[in-house]
C-alpha cells in the first residue's frame, strides 16, 4: 500500500484536499472510501488499465492499488516544540512513503493566513524547519541512548551510529534536509529505522484559486516553481476548491466539468502519478476469473522479488514466470489471443518486471 502524509500551514487548503481525495468518485465503485482514523483515509488509485482488465476477465473480486492518506493538523512555527496541534500528529507520518506539502498560492481577503501574508517560499521554509527540528529531537534522544550503551559495551556499530547521527545533525543545523545530504547506501540503511521526516521524498502542491485554473499559473506559482527547481522538487498545481467540487459529482457530470475546464486529469490523479514517479514505483497485475489484482512494486525488481510481494513463499519457491504486458491484451482483447499471437513469454529469475506486466507466477512450496 502506498502511503502519503499531507502537511501544510493552517488555511492553505490541506484538509479540503484530503476531503476531495477521500470523497472522490473512484473509478472502481465497489471499493468504498475507508476511514481508518479521523485523520487517515484510504482510496483506490484510479487506473484505467484495471477497468479494462475487469471488462476482459469479469472477475468475482477486484483489488486495486490503494493510496492511504494521513491528514496532519496544520503546522505552525514551533510545532516541533508543541505549538499548535501539528506536533501531536507528526509521529503519525513517520511511516509514510512520501510527504505532500500543500502551499497556498492565491490571494483571498476572506481566508486568513497564519503569517498574515502570502509568501509560498516562506511557507515551505516554515514547514521544512519544523520537520528538521522534529528530526533533531529524535536524534537527540537516540544519540544519548546509543552513546551510553556503546561506551559500556564498546560496540563498534553503536559508535558508528552515534557518529552518523552527529554528522546528520550538523547538516540539519546548516539547514540541509536529510534527503539532500550526501549519505552512502550503508548510511541510509543504518538510519532507515528512524523514519526521519526530512529523509522522505516530497511533492509540493501549489493550491491556486479558480480564476487561475485555466492558465495554471500566477506570480506565486512562478516564485514557487523557480525556488523548487533548484531543490529538484516536483510542483503539482491544483485548485483544491475545484477538486472538492469535482469529488461530489457523478462520473458523467465530472467528465462534462473536465471538458468545460479543459482538464485532462484531476489534480488528485496528478498527485498520485507524481508520487509513483517520485518513489520509482510501478504496477503489475495478476488476473483471472476469480480476481484481478493490482500490485505495487519498485521498478528494477526481479521476478522472484515481485512474487514475494504477493507472499514470501512465492519468492522462496519461485520457478518461472509467464508474462505479457497490458498493452498486448489491450490490443488483442483476450489472454487467449495474446497466447496465440506468441506475446506471452516464459521468464526466469533474472527477469526485471516492467510497469503494466501481467504476471502468472509458477512456484513450489
Amino acid at each position: 500500500m502506498l502511503t502519503a502524509g499531507i502537511v501544510g500551514l493552517p488555511n492553505v487548503g490541506k484538509s479540503t484536499l484530503f476531503k476531495a481525495i477521500t470523497n472522490s468518485q473512484v473509478l472502481i465503485e465497489n471499493y468504498p472510501f475507508a476511514t481508518i482514523k479521523p485523520n487517515i483515509g484510504s482510496v483506490p488509485v484510479n487506473d484505467s488499465r484495471i477497468l479494462n482488465l475487469i471488462k476482459i476477465f469479469n472477475p468475482q473480486k477486484v483489488v486495486p492499488t490503494i493510496l492511504e492518506l494521513h491528514d496532519i493538523a496544520g503546522l505552525v512555527k514551533g510545532a516541533s516544540k508543541g505549538e499548535g496541534l501539528g506536533n501531536q500528529f507528526l509521529a503519525n507520518i513517520r511511516t509514510v512513503d512520501a510527504i505532500c506539502e500543500v502551499i497556498r498560492c492565491f490571494d483571498d481577503i476572506n481566508v486568513t493566513h497564519v503569517e498574515n501574508k502570502i509568501d509560498p517560499i516562506n511557507d515551505f521554509e516554515i514547514i521544512e524547519l519544523e520537520l528538521m527540528l522534529a528530526d533533531q529531537e529524535v536524534i537527540s534522544k537516540r544519540k544519548e541512548k546509543v552513546r551510553k550503551k556503546s561506551q559500556i559495551t564498546r560496540d563498534k556499530q553503536g559508535i558508528a551510529e552515534v557518529a552518523l547521527l552527529e554528522k546528520i545533525n550538523n547538516e540539519l543545523n546548516n539547514g540541509i534536509a536529510i534527503r539532500n545530504q550526501k549519505l552512502s547506501s550503508e548510511e541510509l540503511l543504518m538510519i532507515k529505522p528512524y523514519n526521519f521526516l526530512t529523509a522522505k521524498p516530497i511533492i509540493v502542491i501549489a493550491n491556486i484559486n479558480e480564476k487561475d485554473l485555466i492558465t495554471k499559473t500566477n506570480k506565486y506559482v512562478e516564485q514557487l516553481q523557480q525556488y523548487m527547481s533548484k531543490k529538484n522538487i516536483t510542483v503539482i498545481i491544483v485548485c483544491v476548491k475545484t477538486e472538492c467540487e469535482l469529488s461530489e459529482l457523478e462520473a458523467e457530470e465530472k467528465k462534462e466539468m473536465f471538458k468545460e475546464l479543459n482538464i485532462f486529469e484531476s489534480g488528485i490523479d496528478q498527485i498520485v502519478l507524481a508520487t509513483y514517479k517520485l518513489l520509482n514505483l510501478g504496477t503489475y497485475f495478476t488476473v483471472g476469473p476469480k480476481e484481478v489484482h493490482a500490485w505495487t512494486f519498485i521498478k528494477g525488481m526481479k521476478a522472484p522479488e515481485c512474487a514475494g510481494i504477493i507472499h514470501t513463499d512465492f519468492m522462496k519457491g519461485f520457478i518461472r514466470l509467464k508474462v505479457y504486458n497490458y498493452q498486448d491484451i489491450e490490443l488483442l482483447g483476450s489472454e487467449k489471443n495474446v497466447q496465440e499471437k506468441g506475446k506471452m513469454r516464459v521468464e526466469g529469475k533474472n527477469y526485471i518486471v516492467e510497469d503494466g506486466d501481467i504476471c502468472h507466477f509458477l512456484f513450489n512450496v
